[in-house]
């Protein structure tokens, strides 16, 4: 009876374990990223990593002196992104895009990519359910 318990619990215990560590991975966009500094930029894509949990893509942005500056931005879940109509070569290296998100708390060239403009006019908003864009 004992032998049965403890296998029981020892289950119990290893499927606990597995529906948490998905959980703790995923981060809060308030932990990553601060609302009070928003960014606009303004470049050329250079690289869109389509993976999960979240696409990040990559703009070249080039300041009035000419020197570039590459930022990084987090984009929405894959999946989330496709069910909004917005698949994987929807943004493609050599886009000039407009982006708009909140910076990265540690001052990095990382930001979150709340909405993105293409050269066309079309807008698409990037960022998860639970994000959000500049206003």
């Amino acid at each position: 009876m004992s032998r049965r318990l403890c296998a029981v619990v020892l289950a119990a215990s290893v499927g606990l374990l597995v529906a948490v560590v998905p959980l703790r991975a995923h981060h809060s966009e308030a932990a990553e990223f601060d609302a009070t500094k928003p960014v606009r930029v303004t470049g050329v894509v250079k690289k869109v990593e389509w993976t999960n949990p979240h696409i990040w893509f990559y703009v070249d942005v080039k300041d009035e002196q000419g020197k570039v500056t590459n930022w990084g931005f987090s984009a929405g879940p894959p999946g989330v992104l496709q069910r909004r109509g917005i698949s994987r070569d929807a943004m493609k290296q050599g886009d000039v895009v407009v982006v708009e998100g909140f910076r990265a708390r540690d001052g990095s060239n990382n930001a979150s990519g709340g909405r993105v403009t293409f050269a066309d006019g079309r807008s698409v908003f990037t960022a998860s359910n639970e994000d959000r864009a500049p206003r």
